[in-house]
């Protein structure tokens, strides 16, 4: 950051073309493409491959609002699949029934970093000929059946926001095999232009640039790149650390009324963003919202991903949908929670945690 700052050149410049090398090799993809977010690499993706008015794109309620919003952004229609309620991700059963002559492509999300069932969706896709556009904002480190989650789909879309295994602040990549779809994603990421900013005034001398396309300013800069630089050379170090926190939860929850985050399948590597545990709601005297006050009042900072987004508001009044449409997702929604989980955990840390959500558990356990 520092040696970028000194440079001068803190736009789109060599430390983006350099994160966007590192991040290639890792991943093993023929082309990696720097964005400033997941969001923006979701939505030029989608431009790119030809969704627009009067689409359908089939993907999953539990996900962030940004999944849905990058469709509705280039003007088509989410249709949402439920999920199943052991892995959290998209259900490939229910997939095909929801396909219409206006499907153009399926989102599937490794959610918490549990990498989809892509066989079947690629063998559905494939017959569809629909498009497979993956959000892998969870899944950097993911691997299915022997491949790098980001060498599957049509194209892939990673996350470097602040909470992400890999973060540069703010940040997204898109991966591809298409060198077609790179070249127009990195010139729609810069308004447009056929050259992006650092060709221009490079050492080489000044380019004139054309606009071809009224694009977006969504590149990332060089100030981002440089850290994520050097998260890139941690990733392994960092993953070791949270499987080692993983399983100290796994073993000091598993006898207790709630469920943990299932076994990865065969052949997968979980990706280990995110813990995320159900509450047995039948088996306790509270709510999903007291258990997480409780443990906030005991300094244990949590999450929820996600309200399914069928709940919300705008998906629910303009697209009709109902609380028991999506009931896995509905009932993932009234029992979740994410506990912390990052490699800068301290084993006090980790027993701070533990010793919290076994009190309210326990305190709230019906006899």
């Amino acid at each position: 950051m520092v040696s970028t700052l000194r440079s001068g050149w803190i736009g789109t410049g060599p430390k983006v073309g350099r994160f966007e090398e590192l991040f290639r090799e890792y991943i093993g993809a023929p082309y990696a493409i720097a964005l400033n977010s997941c969001t923006a690499a979701l939505h030029v993706s989608m431009i790119v491959a030809g969704i627009g008015p009067g689409d359908e794109v089939i993907t999953t309620p539990m996900t962030f609002c940004a999944t849905a919003n990058a469709i509705i952004h280039t003007g088509a229609k989410p249709v949402f699949v439920d999920v199943k309620k052991d892995t959290m991700n998209i259900d490939p059963d229910l997939i095909e029934q929801a396909v219409t002559s206006r499907t153009k492509a399926i989102v599937p999300v490794h959610f918490a970093g549990r990498p989809c069932e892509m066989d079947r969706i690629m063998e559905i896709a494939r017959r569809y000929k629909l498009m497979v556009i993956e959000d892998a904002a969870h899944c950097i480190e993911g691997v299915y059946k022997g491949k790098k989650i980001g060498t599957i789909g049509d194209i892939t879309c990673f996350s470097f926001y602040v909470t992400k295994n890999v973060t540069t602040g703010e940040g997204g990549m898109v991966t591809t095999p298409r060198e077609d779809w790179a070249d127009k994603i990195k010139m729609y990421g810069l308004h447009g232009m056929s050259r992006n900013a650092w060709k221009r005034y490079s050492d080489e001398g000044f380019k004139h640039y054309q606009v071809i396309f009224p694009g977006y300013k969504y590149n990332m800069t060089d100030m981002q790149a440089s850290l994520g630089i050097h998260q890139i050379k941690r990733i392994e170090t960092y993953y070791k650390r949270r499987e080692e926190i993983w399983k100290q939860y796994n073993e000091a929850f598993k006898n207790l009324p709630l469920s943990i985050p299932s076994p990865p399948e065969k052949e997968t590597r979980h990706a280990r963003h995110l813990y995320t545990i159900l509450l047995n709601l039948e088996k306790l005297k509270t709510d999903r919202d007291t258990f997480q006050q409780a443990l906030y009042e005991e300094n244990i900072g949590t999450g929820i991903h996600y309200i399914s987004l069928h709940l919300h508001d705008y998906y629910r009044k303009t697209y009709g949908y109902r609380p028991d449409d999506f009931p896995n997702s509905k009932f993932i929604s009234e029992r979740t929670v994410s506990l912390p989980f990052s490699a800068k955990l301290t084993d006090d840390d980790v027993e701070d945690v533990i010793r919290a959500v076994r009190k309210y558990i326990m305190l709230y356990f019906k006899k």
